[in-house]
């Protein structure tokens, strides 16, 4: 029995001191990084100009995969499975906070399944319509709501989205009555914006910004404090008479008991990124404002997202379809 015990003993300690070499030699192989919508979108384009600075001073790589569909949904399971050694990790949106309240059913526990490494910043987002739309003010968008119900369609890159909440908060804010209507993901929306199959939504300004200047899309206010460096003669929905602070957030997670050696390598990584004068202004120029948090407080405001979120759905009644 006493040889038993010792040779127990004997055994955790190896794999304790093992694991200690794996967190202390970390990474020595490459971190995945998991995207909850498609190739090509603001929340793949932003995670690949950040990996490749923090690849630089982890001394690793990155490798990026898609996993869209249910609202950020599909990808979070993924990740709430996955190994928690650092070498899997989220790229996470606003979806994250809102899931929770808006499906009945999830997977995965939002806050307990992960840990937050950082909040990288947000993309304001601006109300646009197609040219089509008699319409070139938020005032007259409302007062065109109110004198013809349901004559407009506001579309959005799935239920639950920012886009999708930003109607809904315009529509019971104003009193309005618009429709909704759903897409998977950004480009097949914004294409049937500029097409003409729906006659607003909230984008992104980067993503609007070439049919802005070609005349395809009508911008009319940016749902945010300050007006855009892209569009700075598009006013704020505040002084278009409508206070709306409405944006996509981004930032970065990983699967709960990961080791803090390792969250604290991955932290440092994406601060010293989001410090870099050169990854700043590439973010910046993508219409991404920068606004670090630590992992401590990124999770507060994750919290603070799913509390404002959880009552708005709950009040307003909507629902995933």
């Amino acid at each position: 029995m006493r040889r038993f015990w010792v040779g127990m003993i004997a055994g955790l300690l190896a794999v304790a001191g093992t694991h200690a070499i794996a967190e202390d030699n970390f990474p020595n192989r490459p971190i995945k990084i998991v995207v909850p919508y498609a190739p090509g979108g603001l929340a793949d384009t932003i995670s690949r100009v950040l990996t490749e600075r923090m690849a630089r001073d982890l001394g690793g790589q990155f490798v990026l995969e898609s996993r869209p569909g249910a609202n950020g949904t599909v990808a979070s399971a993924a990740v709430a499975r996955a190994e928690p050694d650092g070498y899997t990790l989220l790229i996470t949106v606003e979806g994250h906070a809102v899931n929770p309240s808006f499906f009945d059913r999830l997977s995965y526990d939002a806050v307990r399944d992960f840990v937050p490494v950082g909040f990288i910043g947000k993309s304001p987002m601006l109300l646009a319509v197609h040219p089509s739309v008699p319409a070139r003010s938020v005032e007259e968008y409302i007062r065109l709501a109110k004198s013809e119900p349901d004559s407009l369609t506001y579309g959005s890159i799935g239920f639950g989205s920012a886009s999708h909440l930003a109607g809904e908060v315009l529509r019971t804010g104003a009193d309005i009555s618009i429709r909704h209507v759903p897409f998977r993901g950004g480009a097949p929306a914004l294409n049937d914006l500029v097409a003409g199959h729906i006659k607003s939504m909230f984008v992104s300004p980067i993503i609007g910004l070439q049919h802005f200047q070609t005349g395809a899309l009508v911008p009319l206010a940016i749902a945010a404090p300050e007006r855009s460096e892209l569009l700075p003669n598009v006013p704020t929905m505040a002084e278009a008479g409508f206070a709306l602070d409405a944006s996509y957030w981004f930032g970065l997670v990983a699967p709960a008991a990961t080791p803090a050696p390792v969250l604290r390598k991955l932290e440092g990584a994406l601060a010293e990124a989001l410090k870099d004068p050169g990854t700043r202004l590439r973010l910046t120029q993508m219409g991404a404002i920068v606004d670090y948090k630590d992992g401590r407080d990124f999770g507060r405001f994750i919290a603070a997202e799913t509390e404002f979120w959880g009552k708005f759905v709950r009040t307003h009644n909507i629902k995933s379809q």
